[in-house]
């Protein structure tokens, strides 16, 4: 069987994007998800989304980590949002579409997207850390230790620990800059450091907005892979909405991939 895929990456968290309109991609294993996302035997990628078409939306959003396991991705949404412009799916640079937690708003710009991300539930506090679920679950550990070494060090040892270990957490060191937050983030799912996590980067700034007490506002985020935006409105019981998450996209390249066996 050979695949026809296209390669997006948004601030270098990247991902294998199929078109799935015509259904063809509908039999994709969990098996052939993970060989294909594999860095070394297959074409190498944080996630793999398929886009398909939806009758109230402008298009669903499939998405599966490395490993298989499905949940939100921010910046793959934003990379979804503008393979779905090159698709010709949207009617406008606004657009409307489905993911695995609701309904999503996005404005595709030349370069940039701009993602309207789910309502946010009041942070949870724990000892010397915060839990956020953006679409994913995070773990916010403020550290300004962000080697990549160290990175996984701490990752690990949260993600899995006898608290997280079943169901897995993406765990974010954030460190506080001159202008804004700096962050990295190691991934469940991928099981390793990512250059960037759109959720994560979400969950930290909103860490942000509660530390500092911005009840409207937005944040500079720094990663290894690029710079995001966050924005966002805090209601009273410190539950956040409005919240959006811009930054740039990419389309990296077009290829085939074949199947044997």
């Amino acid at each position: 069987m050979t695949l026809h895929f296209s390669k997006y990456q948004g601030t270098g968290n990247d991902f294998i994007m199929l078109d799935n309109t015509n259904g063809q991609h509908d039999n994709l294993s969990i098996a052939q998800v993970q060989k294909l996302c594999q860095r070394k035997f297959g074409i190498g990628a944080d996630g793999l989304i398929l886009l398909q078409k939806h009758p109230e939306f402008d298009f669903e959003m499939i998405y599966f980590n490395a490993d298989g396991t499905q949940s939100f991705c921010g910046n793959g949404a934003r990379c979804a949002v503008a393979y779905a412009g090159k698709l010709g799916l949207l009617t406008s640079p606004q657009t409307r579409f489905l993911a695995i937690d609701g309904s999503h708003e996005a404005w595709l710009c030349e370069h940039e997207v701009r993602l309207k991300m789910s309502d946010v539930e009041p942070i949870q506090s724990l000892q010397d850390a915060y839990v956020v679920h953006t679409g994913s679950p995070h773990y916010i550990l403020l550290d300004d230790n962000h080697t990549h070494e160290h990175v996984l060090e701490i990752g690990r040892s949260i993600r899995y620990n006898d608290l997280f270990r079943l169901e897995g957490i993406n765990v974010n060191l954030m460190a506080f800059q001159e202008k804004g937050i700096r962050v990295a983030t190691y991934e469940r799912g991928v099981e390793d450091e990512t250059l960037s996590c759109g959720t994560g980067v979400t969950a930290a700034s909103l860490v942000y907005a509660l530390l500092q007490q911005i009840q409207e506002g937005k944040v500079q985020v720094q990663t290894k892979g690029g710079s995001l935006m966050v924005e966002w409105q805090m209601r009273p019981d410190q539950s956040f909405t409005a919240v959006h998450l811009t930054g740039p996209t990419a389309h990296v390249y077009n290829g085939t991939y074949e199947f044997k066996g």
